[in-house]
């Protein structure tokens, strides 16, 4: 006959069963935590902030040049500027945070910002007498000759951009904040200012997005690279192309190897890397890759071919902003590889630096290049 000693193996069993109820009880709670804190995100006044500077574009006539002529085009630009203004136009609640003198020409930028549907709560007035708006030069190309750019930034207002410039209530109003390597690459004020709002934003819960966007006239590689892996660990979505990866961070390997690299070295959850083809000033094919650390997944599709370049300045912020609008909208990097590489391509179609479109037409560009069999109408009526 088999004696069972209640009192050897009850207690242990006892144990196993609080044990097991505790750890339901914390799992339960870190569900409700992230949904709280997704719900807090999501309840967030703005989808996305954008910081960095509001510059003026001026151009010679399509297939002019600067030095010769007497007419100029002006359009407003600036690389996270762009990025707000896709979001807003593609249906987010976006704004922009920079500095811009209190003239008629920063008149001109509102009046723009009020079209693309970006709020200007964080636009700041410098009415100091020096204040200035940046500007650029830009010369379309056509084969044989390159497109050409001319800056005249040196002491734009958004190098006396402070940290009082901006409630502190700003840094619980968005979901993501983004900002680029141009901003870093002023230097000063307005690079002191960026980590400190890449640094808080992160430390009031908002996603993180930077795109290198190197610009050799500003910093050299060593620079850029010194100064952007300060700010890494604090990135959640990067974009970088495998050539300036390999420019600036002395990356080798293939584009997917380079992704998942980055995500080895920081805590970076998506890496998106643009590809293009120059055939010609006026000719491109355009995609991209997209990595997932959570899933180790890599997201592509066809590029957009042969694409009638009329004005490639902003394509690169606009594959930003319509990948940030894939993910944010629908938490899925495929969604964000279409949305992407869709706005890239309408704005190499578009002059100026900002795609003046909507959610309805970038719908459309999306489905005809994924009809890769059926009939589509040459003309949308």
């Amino acid at each position: 006959m088999i004696h069972f000693n209640k009192k050897k193996y009850f207690l242990p069993v006892q144990k196993c069963v609080i044990i097991i109820y505790m750890v339901c009880i914390i799992k339960h709670c870190f569900i409700l935590w992230n949904f709280f804190s997704q719900e807090d995100l999501m309840n967030q006044k703005y989808d996305v902030i954008s910081l960095g500077e509001v510059l003026l574009r001026l151009s010679a006539p399509v297939n002019g040049r600067l030095a010769q002529g007497d007419t100029l085009m002006k359009h407003v630009g600036g690389a996270e500027l762009n990025v707000a203004s896709v979001l807003g136009m593609l249906g987010l609640n976006s704004a922009v945070v920079s500095k811009v003198p209190d003239n008629l020409l920063a008149s001109y930028v509102r009046n723009i910002l009020r079209e693309a549907k970006v709020s200007e709560e964080y636009l700041v007035e410098d009415t100091s007498a020096d204040s200035r708006l940046g500007l650029y030069y830009y010369e379309y190309g056509s084969y044989p000759r390159k497109p050409r750019v001319v800056y005249d930034r040196k002491n734009s207002s958004i190098n006396k951009i402070e940290w009082n410039d901006v409630p502190s209530s700003m840094f619980e109003n968005a979901r993501l904040f983004h900002t680029s390597g141009i901003t870093l690459g002023l230097g000063g004020n307005a690079r002191e200012f960026a980590i400190q709002c890449i640094r808080e934003f992160k430390k009031q819960g908002a996603l993180i997005s930077f795109d290198v966007n190197y610009r050799s006239n500003l910093w050299t590689g060593e620079e850029a690279r010194t100064c952007i892996e300060s700010i890494l660990p604090y990135v959640d979505i990067f974009f970088c192309s495998a050539d300036t990866a390999r420019l600036t961070f002395g990356k080798t390997g293939t584009t997917e190897e380079i992704q998942k690299s980055f995500c080895k070295d920081y805590p970076i959850s998506v890496v998106a890397s643009t590809e293009r083809t120059v055939l010609t000033p006026k000719k491109h094919n355009f995609t991209s890759v997209i990595y997932s650390a959570k899933t180790d997944s890599y997201y592509r599709e066809e590029p957009y071919n042969n694409l009638d370049v009329v004005d490639r300045i902003g394509s690169g912020d606009s594959y930003v902003a319509g990948a940030l609008y894939g993910y944010l909208k629908y938490g899925d990097c495929q969604k964000a590889l279409e949305y992407g590489n869709a706005m890239a391509a309408i704005k190499h179609s578009l002059i100026g630096d900002m795609a003046f479109t909507d959610l309805a037409e970038i719908d459309d560009i999306i489905s005809q290049h994924q009809n890769t069999s059926g009939y589509q109408a040459e003309m949308k009526r």
